[in-house]
């Protein structure tokens, strides 16, 4: 996965294979497989170009941390001892990236600054992260999961080393 969100465009299993054969030798069918598998496992999507695929990640690395994260998080027993204890393994640079986000979430949509190049990744375009809460005196809206995070994260195979 990682090649992929790397690119941030539609890649080949030559594309990938040649990428990964500048550190070690892989073989096309083993790329091929392991982008097949991907995809069967909705983390990918792919097109037909002649006699090949296209493939594209169908969340961005952000969204798939986040769920992944989300997902811990909603497991724990004690939610707030959970945060506590992430809070104190971060760094004083990690927990500034945090309160930077927070703010941003907090800010109304018609405020949100459309780039968030300090927060972001930088090929990756991710977008600022979503208001969780309501505005005063309305009822917060029912919780649904991102459109492009995948349904479970936790239990598919980690792709993040792919």
């Amino acid at each position: 996965m990682s090649r992929v969100w790397k690119w941030n465009r539609p890649v080949t299993v030559r594309e990938v294979l040649e990428d990964l054969q500048k550190e070690r030798s892989i073989a096309y069918t083993t790329v091929m497989t392991v982008l097949d598998n991907l995809h069967q496992k909705g983390w990918v999507r792919r097109e037909a170009e002649g006699r090949a695929y296209r493939y594209e990640a169908v969340s961005t690395r952000a969204a798939y941390a986040a769920a992944l994260m989300n997902d811990a998080w909603s497991q724990s027993d004690n939610p707030a001892a959970a945060l506590v204890a992430f809070f104190g393994m971060m760094s004083e640079e990690q927990r500034e990236t945090l309160r930077d986000a927070v703010r941003i979430a907090q800010v109304p949509e018609t405020q949100k600054p459309t780039g968030l190049s300090e927060l972001a990744e930088p090929a990756q375009g991710t977008e600022p992260p979503e208001r969780t809460e309501p505005p005063e005196g309305t009822e917060p809206p029912e919780r649904t999961e991102p459109a492009e995070a995948p349904e479970n994260p936790a239990s598919a195979q980690d792709p993040g080393g792919r």
